[in-house]
Formats: C-alpha cells, sequence, structure tokens
C-alpha cells in the first residue's frame, strides 16, 4: 500500500490565493519539492541532509 504525501505550503506564501510559492512534502528518507501553481507538472526529489543543508544555508543569507 502506498501512502500519500502530504504537502505543505510555505508560510511565506505570498499574498492573494497564496499559490506563488513551493510546496514539500516529507518521504522517509528524502523531501520532495514541487510548484504550488502546477503541482502535476513535475516533482524534485533531494536527500534529507541535503535539503537540510540548504535551508540552513538559506537561513544565514
Amino acid at each position: 500500500m502506498t501512502v500519500p504525501d502530504v504537502w505543505q505550503k510555505s508560510s511565506y506564501s505570498g499574498g492573494g490565493q497564496g499559490d506563488a510559492c513551493v510546496e514539500v512534502a516529507r518521504r522517509p528518507a528524502r523531501i520532495s519539492v514541487r510548484d504550488s501553481k502546477v503541482p502535476d507538472r513535475g516533482v524534485l526529489t533531494f536527500p534529507g541532509p541535503a535539503f537540510a543543508a540548504f535551508i540552513d544555508a538559506l537561513k544565514k543569507n
């Protein structure tokens, strides 16, 4: 049985419909990212530690 992804939007989604952002889904060993405006277009997937390092680097800038 496959468990569906639970997608979360950023709290910085912008005004209007709140769709000017990306969404992330946590999976056991990776993080998936998609465009909230066109969620069926495609998904980028990253190893959890690499995504965490990316977020940490963003917070420092």
